[in-house]
Parts: C-alpha cells; sequence; structure tokens
C-alpha cells in the first residue's frame, strides 16, 4: 500500500511539473519542450510553424464583476472551446492567467495560419453560459512564423507576445502577425517605460495650466490642469505618447495622485497670493476612479494643501461613468458631498446616455474639441454643439467648450448661451509663472 500511495504521489506531482490543474492543458514547462520539439520537425520536414498567443479582452473586468471561482469556470470554458478548433497535431497550452499559447504545426502556406486564426476568433462569438449567466468575450491574438520570422525559441516567445499586445492596442478581437516594425516600437516603448518609472523620483513632470472663460464677461473663472513630462534623455514627451502606457502599467495612480496634489498645492499658492479664488480642473484617470482609496487620497490631499473643496474640479469622461455604474454613482456622490464639483470631460464622444446622465451629481459638460473645430462651417457639428447646449441648459448643468481657436466659434457658441470656453483663442495652457502673470493683466481676446 505505502508502494501504491508513493507511486500516485509520484505521478501527480509529475503531473502538476507538466499540466495546468484548472483546465488540464500543458502549463509552461511542458509548452516550452513541445515548441522545441515542434520547431525541430518543422526544420526537419522544411515547413512552417506558427507560435500564437491568445489573451482574453477584458477578462478583469469579469473577475471583478462574477468573482474568482465563476473566472476560473470561463477559463475552462474557454480551453475547452480553444481546443476544439485545433487539429490533433496541434498543440494549446496555458502558461498562467487569461493567456493561452497554440503551435500550429504543419504549416505549407501562411493561408493556413491566417484561416486558423479566424477560426479561434469565430468561437467566441457565441456566449459562455456561467451560473445561469451569458458572458461574451474577445481574444487578442499575436502570431509569429518559424523560421520565417526567427528561428530561436526565446525570440519567437518574444515576437509573438509583441503582435499580441499589438492586436489588443488596436482595440482587440483580431489577429497580428509579428513584423519588423512592431519590435522596434515594442523597445522603443519599454524604453519609455523604463524612463516613466523613474520620472517621479527625478521630477520630470511638470503642469501646465489653461483658463476656462466666462464667454459673457471674458474673465477667468478656472483653469485646467495639464500633465506635461520633459525627460532628460527622451526630451519633451506628448501625454497621447505616455498618459497611454502609464494606464497600461498602473503607473497613472502615482502619477494621478501627484497631478491632484500639484494642483491643489498650486491653486491654494495662487489664493494666498491675493488672486481671486478660482476652480482647478484636474482629470482623473479610470484606474483612479476605481481605486477604493481614492476618497481617503483626496480628503488627505485638501488636508495637506489647504484647498477648499470647492475649488476643486474632478473630470471624467463619458466612458468612465458608464462603466461599472451603480459604483460609478457611489463615487461621484461622495465627492460631491465632500463638496467638490464634477464635469464630463470630452462629452459628445462616448455613450451619450441621457438615462444615465440624469442620475449622476454633474455639475457641467466639457464639449470636445472635435465637435468645436469645425463648428462655424459644419452644420453636422453645430447641430451637436446646440443639441448638447440645450439639453444640459434643461438639466441645469454648466457647459464649457473645448478647443476655441477662432473669433467666429466664440461667436457662435455666444449665441447659444454657452457658459464659458478654452482654447489657444484665448490661451493655451501655460506654466504657472505664466498663469500668475496673465491673471494680473486678465488680457482678453478682441
Amino acid at each position: 500500500r505505502d508502494i501504491t500511495e508513493r507511486k500516485k504521489a509520484e505521478e501527480r506531482l509529475a503531473y502538476l511539473a507538466q499540466y495546468d490543474t484548472l483546465t488540464g492543458l500543458p502549463n509552461r514547462n511542458l509548452f516550452r519542450d513541445r515548441l522545441v520539439q515542434a520547431m525541430a520537425r518543422a526544420k526537419r520536414n522544411e515547413q512552417m510553424m506558427a507560435l500564437l498567443f491568445l489573451d482574453l479582452d477584458r477578462f478583469k473586468e469579469i473577475n471583478d464583476t462574477l468573482g474568482h471561482d465563476t473566472g476560473d469556470l470561463f477559463l475552462k470554458a474557454v480551453a475547452d472551446r480553444l481546443k476544439g478548433c485545433l487539429h490533433s497535431i496541434d498543440t494549446i497550452a496555458r502558461p498562467g492567467g487569461d493567456e493561452f499559447t497554440i503551435i500550429l504545426e504543419g504549416i505549407d502556406h501562411i493561408d493556413g495560419v491566417t484561416t486558423a486564426a479566424q477560426k479561434l476568433l469565430n468561437a467566441f462569438s457565441a456566449p459562455f453560459v456561467l451560473v445561469e449567466k451569458e458572458v461574451f468575450t474577445t481574444p487578442s491574438i499575436g502570431i509569429t512564423l518559424f523560421p520565417l520570422d526567427v528561428d530561436d525559441l526565446d525570440t519567437l516567445l518574444k515576437t509573438a507576445d509583441i503582435a499580441m499586445y499589438q492586436a489588443k492596442h488596436q482595440g482587440g478581437n483580431s489577429y497580428q502577425f509579428f513584423s519588423a516594425e512592431m519590435y522596434s516600437h515594442s523597445t522603443h516603448r519599454l524604453g519609455m517605460e523604463t524612463q516613466l518609472r523613474r520620472a517621479l523620483e527625478r521630477e520630470e513632470f511638470v503642469l501646465h495650466y489653461q483658463p476656462q472663460v466666462d464667454i459673457k464677461t471674458g474673465r477667468i473663472i478656472g483653469i485646467e490642469a495639464l500633465l506635461r513630462w520633459r525627460n532628460h534623455e527622451l526630451g519633451l514627451i506628448p501625454p497621447a505618447q505616455f498618459i497611454p502606457i502609464a494606464e497600461e502599467t498602473g503607473l497613472i495612480v502615482p502619477i494621478g495622485e501627484w497631478v491632484l496634489k500639484t494642483a491643489c498645492a498650486q491653486n491654494r499658492t495662487l489664493q494666498d497670493a491675493g488672486f481671486v479664488p478660482m476652480r482647478v480642473a484636474v482629470n482623473l484617470s479610470a484606474r483612479q476612479l476605481r481605486q477604493k482609496t481614492l476618497m481617503e487620497t483626496i480628503a488627505r490631499i485638501l488636508g495637506e494643501t489647504g484647498l477648499d473643496p470647492r475649488y476643486l474640479d474632478i473630470e471624467i469622461t463619458e466612458s468612465m461613468i458608464m462603466h461599472r455604474t451603480e459604483n460609478t454613482i457611489v463615487t461621484l456622490d461622495q465627492l460631491q458631498a465632500m463638496g467638490i464639483e464634477i464635469s464630463i470631460d470630452d462629452f459628445g464622444t462616448g455613450y451619450s446616455s441621457l438615462s444615465y446622465l440624469k442620475r449622476f451629481p454633474v455639475h457641467r459638460l466639457k464639449i470636445d474639441q472635435s465637435f468645436v473645430r469645425d463648428i462655424s462651417i459644419d452644420l453636422d457639428d453645430a447641430a451637436i454643439v446646440t443639441a448638447i447646449i440645450a439639453m444640459a441648459n434643461s438639466l441645469k448643468l454648466k457647459v464649457i467648450a473645448e478647443g476655441v481657436e477662432t473669433k467666429e466659434q466664440l461667436a457662435f457658441l455666444a449665441s447659444l448661451h454657452c457658459d464659458a470656453y478654452q482654447g489657444h483663442y484665448f490661451s493655451p495652457a501655460v506654466a504657472p509663472d505664466a498663469l500668475e502673470t496673465m491673471l494680473t493683466r486678465v488680457p482678453r481676446p478682441s
């Protein structure tokens, strides 16, 4: 009996060393062995072999919403569905998390890989039924070819991973073949991420401020804090290049906290210098909005800087308020209870659900600059802006138009009784010292 139990234990340990206990698929170790063998067969038979990295889009939301037990059931269901898409000579493995790796062998033409990848995408068109609930998801698939792209194992794994992230960056639910351009882009992005992780300690971030102007009086009534990054090696980096990286890596949370604290401190400094108190608007990221400690962080910052909450304006986007609606309402209600005002940024570019909008404690809407740009010459843009302002008035919300650059745009907005605007027609975003000079002169466009 002891020998039998020892043998079963050894067999169990051998299984655990090679297979994923959740899905029964080969794990990372066995997958690498299979990949080495597949590469050898491809060389010997003078054929191509394809390596696919498949990552589930928005799996974290499923885990967070339905719980980890349901998430595990979901991964098992995905594994079963993927196995039904492959031939007996192919290998599918689960290295971990929500990522699956696939080896396609015996390939004579790239069209066979394309067909297989499309079949994998199609497998996700039907819902997964879990605990009497239908769950939909999509995959992002990266593909690299051996020996066409690379001919060593580690680089093969790296290129498939790069291609998968390219598919994910393009919105998911797609497949991407690896290319040399992807490798160059990935290397540049990795370098930027490394620099970004050091930016706070190196004090490379600065805030610039763009005035928000009352259309009737021409008076500056608020300022929006905009983040700028001056890297010692890379120079001035546009926010569009580093903000997405900060979001993906989670660095947006400490960076966002720095922005909030700095904006509040600099606004209080303006007040202490004798300037008329005004709101400072700070953009909140989706990750920050989901932080359980958000209220404590904001309360601490207001206490440390001495800024009255009524002079802080939190800006969030439409898509953010529509995600996990009930939790978002609770958060916004707490912000309002603190005396903080809330604006919806880039309004008109998201869901624009009026039934939801009336439930949120929102103080103002900011019309996205894409609608303002051609407002004086494009009838569609003019109609959209007119409708937004009319709706806001009926809901007793203030309206700020973004991206105003011409006298004609401003005149049109004034005719619609828009409350305020910001844009280069009055001033671009400026450094704090330039803002003080501007507030002293209070210049107005003619």
